[in-house]
């Protein structure tokens, strides 16, 4: 999980720094090359997040034999393993489509927003899916059933207004890049001018996004509150940590969003406040899951884990 976490900072760098034009439009191949000889420095950054992805997708590779060797047949651990190496996939596939289609540095097309945005959301889901399947492997939960869990219909839109906000930041953060401002008064003036592009208005929906992410927060952390009789006492402490993380870390972004504005949005604070959101929505992914589905917190569930492969 926190490997590919990493692999996401990287490639944040990689757009901060216009970098994303390092390897040409070549793809797996890096100027034509398997190995660049006497790269420049957008080179280096571009082909280090290239084999970041490889290590990615041996470890995810890792991931999913070990589930299908340490679990039984049905085992929840094992359709979320399956998703992250499909979305992992997807993922390497969608970061060679911006690079051949130009989609990098200072284009500033829909086309582009549009593949960004899809990109991001597999990236989220992808880290979801890695998350759920390190937490259920400490389970003997089952996959059947799952979505019929109370409280599932509203976790799963609550998770998808959170990559709304991902989404929206992400399209922020895109436009700081490519339109830096020399003041607040000159971003203000940016935004709302008449002839303002769309991804500088597209700035406003970041903050707007996040308050009403943040309502499900609030219904997620009273739902975890409530008694529930699938849940043991020693589960509660747990339970608990998550929430206070989850709302520690829902503070913690609004302050460096706020700072991020005050700053004038640096590669640098854009990076701190990328690694909040992917340190949040892990904390909020896991509270969720252990809302909606109580057992998944009993390490010695009624269906223990075992070494069988189906």
């Amino acid at each position: 999980v926190f490997y590919n976490v990493l692999v996401i900072l990287w490639g944040a760098l990689v757009r901060a720094s216009g970098s994303g034009a390092g390897c040409g439009n070549r793809w797996p191949l890096c100027n034509g090359q398997v190995i660049p000889v006497s790269p420049g420095f957008h080179t280096i950054i571009e082909f280090a997040h290239r084999q970041m992805t490889v290590g990615s997708t041996l470890i995810v590779v890792a991931l999913l034999v070990f589930a299908f060797r340490a679990t039984v047949k049905g085992h929840a651990a094992r359709w979320f393993a399956i998703a992250s190496m499909v979305l992992l996939l997807n993922e390497a596939f969608l970061g060679a489509l911006l690079v051949k289609l130009g989609y990098v540095t200072g284009n500033q097309s829909a086309g582009r927003m549009v593949l960004l945005s899809i990109h991001l959301s597999n990236t989220l889901l992808l880290v979801a899916a890695l998350t759920l399947t390190a937490r259920f492997l400490a389970t003997g939960l089952r996959w059947a059933g799952l979505d019929r869990a109370p409280g599932f219909g509203w976790a799963v839109a609550g998770l998808a207004a959170t990559i709304g906000v991902g989404v929206s930041g992400s399209m922020a953060a895109l436009g700081d890049t490519l339109f830096p401002a020399a003041s607040l008064r000159g971003a203000y003036v940016q935004d709302f001018g008449a002839g303002a592009p769309l991804l500088l208005r597209l700035r406003l929906v970041h903050p707007a996004s996040a308050l009403l992410a943040a309502l499900f927060v609030i219904w997620l952390i009273g739902r975890s509150r409530q008694a529930d009789p699938h849940r043991l006492p020693e589960q509660e402490p747990g339970r608990t940590f998550l929430a206070r993380l989850v709302v520690l870390l829902l503070v913690l972004q609004f302050v460096l969003g706020i700072a991020d504005v005050l700053l004038l949005a640096p590669a640098w604070m854009q990076l701190v406040h990328l690694l909040g959101a992917d340190l949040y929505w892990v904390a909020l992914v896991l509270l969720a899951a252990e809302t909606v589905w109580p057992d998944a917190a009993i390490a010695a569930a009624p269906q223990p884990v075992t070494a069988t492969a189906a």
